[in-house]
């Protein structure tokens, strides 16, 4: 006598055999990149134990390796030399194998490329590994300088104040400044509508400039309070915060009044959309320019969690550029 299978359990059940079979997938080529990696280190470190034969001596190892193993790609000069420099930035295995054998080769020959500071490095190659970049993206993040925007700046917030200790060291660690909407073609008669409106066409890389665990919910957010209409500029929810995150944005300086109107609209996103599951929202005020003590000032007896930053629609001109730019002096000096 057959049994009888019932047809939800059996999709259940094949769907978890399915996302077993992914996860172990997933699983063998982190195994083998990480392999890879270490045997790259490994390389790295003959070479530099061996370095005092000259640049010979790599050569020599590019052609016969490649004589051995006529169909392994990786071994040319130019590679064995970033095994080498990885091997030298790196001589502490334990790091090699925690962080930097999670990423594939060539974003680790970008980390090379680009960043100098040791302490640096590893901090972007664990965002790199945390948040899935490419290498296009991690290469575009260390570009627009993430670091010294997510680290290093003196963040003009509340949150120490007004949020839990895990949120609001969470909230300060996702908020930047200035912010790079270097995706937005400006122009000099911009309103606040029209970055809005290129921040929203633009939304996967305005995502990608806020950082991870941010879900876009609206522009112009809609909320009648009291039969009067107020439109938020964007709304987010974060999944890592937990909480929704509320950003107005303004073409001129920081003036105080910007901080009522915004701690106004959270007290209604708070009342009005926010479940008790929810974290308390959090705002972010994004302007052309602020004077840090003024902001500081206005957000001091502010009851909403509130961060002030800047932002920027047109990257700056990479150092080499400006080096071969003449400067004004020397456009004045050739005018006279």
């Amino acid at each position: 006598m057959s049994l009888l299978i019932d047809d939800n359990e059996y999709l259940k059940t094949i769907e978890g055999i399915k996302q077993d079979i992914k996860a172990a997938q997933y699983k063998a080529v982190l195994s083998v990149n990480s392999t890879l990696i270490l045997l790259y280190y490994h390389i790295g470190q003959v070479i530099n134990e061996y370095k005092a034969w000259g640049n010979k001596f790599i050569d020599n190892l590019s052609r016969d390796i490649k004589l051995e193993f006529p169909a392994a790609k990786g071994y040319s000069v130019r590679n064995l030399k970033y095994m080498a420099k990885l091997a030298t930035v790196f001589p502490d295995v334990v790091i090699v194998q925690e962080v930097l054998a999670q990423l594939p080769w060539y974003q680790n020959i970008a980390l090379l490329d680009k960043i100098k500071d040791r302490d640096i490095h590893i901090w972007y190659a664990r965002k790199a590994i945390e948040n899935g970049w490419s290498r296009n993206v991690l290469v575009h993040q260390i570009e627009s300088k993430l670091y010294e925007r997510q680290v290093l700046v003196d963040k003009v917030s509340n949150f120490d104040h007004r949020l839990p200790a895990l949120q609001s060291e969470l909230a300060q660690q996702t908020m930047k400044d200035p912010y790079i909407f270097d995706f937005i073609t400006f122009k000099e008669d911009m309103i606040e509508r029209d970055i809005e409106e290129a921040l929203v066409k633009n939304v996967a890389r305005l995502l990608l400039e806020l950082g991870k665990g941010f879900a876009f919910l609206g522009n112009q957010y809609h909320l009648n309070v009291g039969g009067d209409d107020f439109y938020i500029d964007l709304l987010f929810y974060n999944l890592n915060l937990r909480c929704y995150v509320v950003i107005e944005l303004k073409t001129g300086a920081f003036k105080p009044e910007y901080a009522g109107q915004l701690n106004f609209y959270l007290s209604a996103v708070d009342g009005m959309l926010k479940k008790d599951v929810d974290n308390p929202s959090i705002g972010l005020l994004l302007c052309k320019s602020k004077n840090d003590l003024v902001a500081e000032y206005s957000l001091k007896d502010m009851s909403k969690p509130i961060g002030v930053s800047e932002y920027r629609v047109t990257s700056d001109l990479p150092d080499e550029l400006k080096e071969q730019l003449p400067s004004v002096e020397d456009i004045q000096s050739r005018m006279k």
